[in-house]
């Protein structure tokens, strides 16, 4: 028996000595460091968090009688330390990550650590996911949910959406109503039980971006790691789409897996799954119109490959274009037809409009000339915003129209990658997705609202391409002080001036953190972990 024993001490300690390099890496430390962070940020979301308008949350979870006073103010804190906490581990892992010190497995551990204490949080930062139920129940009790708002069928889902909402019809696609009305079938009116419910049928979406974007940072160029830190681990990410509970994680999911198979050639499938994703948000469509450029960059490099002719610009064009049409519209129209609805959802999204701030350039134009013109003569914002979103509609449609033009396929010579294994990229390829980087940061622009976390869209595509190192640290900056201008419970906080001074200060500092000491970083030897 002494032999046995013997070697089962010896598997301990070898286990145990891997689990304590593992612990001990960058990876290890910063991702401790972030778990403390999402920690903090879910307990005390329990309080100041986006909490609903009934006892029945609380009563389930016996926390009814911790959700107010001062415990309130010291849980508002404590969601704020734990996301300068979850900030400060993201930046500190993107260093170790810039200078080699992190590898692919070690990131992706790092999200499932991140994540786990989140799941079990309140809805953060927005109250979202309460509208979402409401939305699947009227399909549930048999209303249109594009027809009429959740203030149609009164309960307890309805009176946790905010006031804003309850009269507005649903702005997202047949998809996502289905996934609604299947949790509110199976979860009741039970507002608790719905957002978990919820927010895991959502998760799905984040397992799709680990798994897309590293693939799609090897087909442009790309560091894999770096694209899980930048597009994945990013708070303004996980804060927003996991912790917030917010359905643009599985858009984003899909929109990613499809463009990784029209990368990999496999561009039907590609467009099927992006429409899928349109299906539950329609930002998803900016990308379907570069997919045709990538789709006839393949075709011509095919040619070439094959000693042909290269095809004619346009017949391959509409060859393209119309096979895309044809099953786009076939995958919409069955769940469209699943989900027993119609195109109202289209006419839906200007229902989004209610809402005011100045992230979105018309929003932000029509309150600097109103303040302005008060010095002179009365005039009121519902006056001025109209003009103001009708000049960014047409604006947004012609930017939207000239970066599809200039993105589309022109014989680019092929781009080598800086960073090993130096995989060649069409040019072409390149231009189609940054192209649709551009075309997501403008629509979120010039948008008649902008919120946060729309901005993950663009980082979540642009995450894959090959980024400077200008480009990172500006990322890096923004992203943070996107994460903190707006209020655990749902409200902006961008007109509350000394919280977005701040933000800035710590999107500043943050931006710093990134490239300080790098050379010292590598000196120590961060890059001994790669191979984890």
């Amino acid at each position: 028996d002494g032999a046995p024993a013997a070697a089962a001490r010896r598997r301990a300690a070898l286990a145990g000595n891997a689990i304590g390099a593992v612990l001990l890496s960058p990876a290890g430390r910063h991702g401790l460091l972030g778990l403390l962070g999402a920690a903090c940020l879910t307990l005390g979301g329990f309080a100041a968090g986006a909490k609903p308008r009934t006892g029945s949350y609380f009563d389930w979870n016996h926390l009814s009688g911790a959700t107010s006073g001062l415990t309130q103010g010291i849980s508002t804190w404590l969601v704020w330390v734990g996301v300068l906490v979850m900030v400060l581990a993201w930046v500190r892992l993107g260093r170790a990550v810039l200078a080699g010190g992190v590898s692919l497995g070690s990131a992706r551990w790092t999200v499932a650590l991140w994540v786990a204490p989140m799941l079990l949080a309140l809805p953060m930062f927005s109250r979202d996911a309460y509208a979402y139920l409401a939305q699947g129940a009227l399909l549930r009790d048999g209303f249109d949910p594009y027809v009429v708002g959740p203030a149609a069928d009164p309960g307890p889902l309805t009176r946790s959406v905010s006031p804003v909402w309850r009269s507005t019809t649903a702005p997202y696609g047949p998809a996502f109503l289905l996934l609604a009305r299947g949790i509110t079938t199976v979860t009741g009116d039970h507002v608790a039980l719905g957002t978990y419910v919820m927010r895991l049928a959502l998760l799905p979406g984040l397992v799709l971006m680990v798994w897309a974007l590293p693939r799609i940072a090897r087909r442009l160029g790309g560091d894999p790691v770096l694209a899980v830190w930048l597009g994945v681990l990013n708070p303004l990410v996980l804060v927003h789409l996991v912790a917030g509970t917010h359905n643009d994680l599985p858009m984003l999911g899909l929109l990613l897996a499809g463009l990784l198979l029209v990368l990999e050639r496999r561009h039907l499938p590609g467009v099927a799954v992006i429409t899928l994703a349109l299906a539950v948000k329609a930002t998803a469509v900016v990308a379907l119109p570069f997919v045709v450029w990538i789709w006839m960059a393949h075709e011509r490099e095919r040619a070439r490959s094959d000693g042909r002719p290269e095809p004619h610009r346009w017949p391959l064009f509409l060859r393209t274009t119309g096979a895309g049409l044809v099953v786009g519209a076939a995958v919409f129209a069955a769940l469209s037809l699943a989900a027993g609805v119609g195109l109202g959802w289209i006419t839906a999204l200007s229902g989004s409009s209610q809402t005011v701030n100045w992230l979105s350039l018309p929003s932000a134009v029509a309150q600097l000339v109103t303040g302005v013109a008060l010095w002179f003569a009365p005039l009121s914002l519902t006056n001025v915003l109209p003009v103001s979103r009708t000049v960014g509609a047409v604006l947004l449609v012609a930017l939207l129209l000239a970066i599809w033009f200039r993105a589309r396929p022109r014989g680019r010579p092929a781009v080598w990658s800086p960073r090993p294994p130096h995989r060649r990229t069409s040019g072409d390829v390149q231009t189609a997705v940054r192209g649709i980087v551009a075309a997501l940061v403008v629509l979120v622009l010039l948008s008649p609202v902008a919120l946060p976390w729309y901005y993950s869209w663009s980082l979540a595509v642009a995450a894959g391409l090959a980024l400077s190192r200008r480009t990172l640290v500006l990322v890096v900056g923004l992203s943070t002080w996107l994460m903190l201008v707006y209020q655990p419970a749902g409200d902006t906080a961008l007109y509350i001036w000394p919280q977005v001074l701040g933000a800035v200060a710590a999107g500043l500092l943050a931006a710093w953190l990134l490239v300080r000491d790098m050379a010292q970083d590598v000196a120590q030897g961060v890059t001994h972990d790669r191979h984890l």
